[in-house]
């Protein structure tokens, strides 16, 4: 397989009709009941947080990261990245949560959580959220209900119930 001519870039505002229907290709209509959507129903994602994929002008993939509170620090939920099927296995994921975790390093955020595969996403440096430090507003298998420490001691310091902003 040739390598792509792969395009990370920030999210654009008039990316969100192809965002949209990229989600709908990969995750279906059952996507809006969970947990994971419910948590950034109403709350807008962060632009300088957020990155899509392009091949060409074909846009491939989409990571989102939005705000939200474990308690009353303020923390991150990372998600949905979503790449469309035809592009799997080719490293669109990878480059795009680089693109996001280093933006919000860079940032000085503290924390990301997400509710994932947890063998995809152990190589970014996500582990489980240890029982009962952090309740989500519905249910979740607590092995993928993962978090990353992006400053030291943030992860020591953040328990509770996590909200949308």
């Amino acid at each position: 397989m040739s390598p792509l001519s792969l395009v990370i870039r920030p999210e654009h505002p008039d990316d969100g009709p192809a965002i949209e229907r990229l989600h709908a290709r990969a995750f279906g209509p059952g996507r809006f009941a969970r947990t994971a959507y419910r948590l950034r129903e109403g709350v807008t994602h962060r632009a300088e947080l957020s990155f899509t994929a392009l091949v060409g002008t074909f846009l491939v993939g989409s990571v989102r990261v939005g705000p939200a509170r474990a308690g009353e620090a303020p923390i991150l939920v990372l998600g949905p990245l979503t790449v469309d099927p035809s592009f799997g296995n080719r490293g669109v994921g990878a480059a795009l949560m680089e693109a996001s975790l280093g933006a919000a390093r860079e940032a000085g955020h503290g924390l990301v959580i997400l509710v994932g595969d947890a063998p995809y996403y152990r190589r970014f440096g996500f582990a489980p959220v240890p029982p009962g430090r952090l309740v989500l507003p519905g249910p979740v298998d607590p092995a993928r209900f993962l978090w990353l420490e992006l400053a030291e001691g943030t992860c020591e310091r953040t328990q509770g119930p996590v909200s949308g902003r």
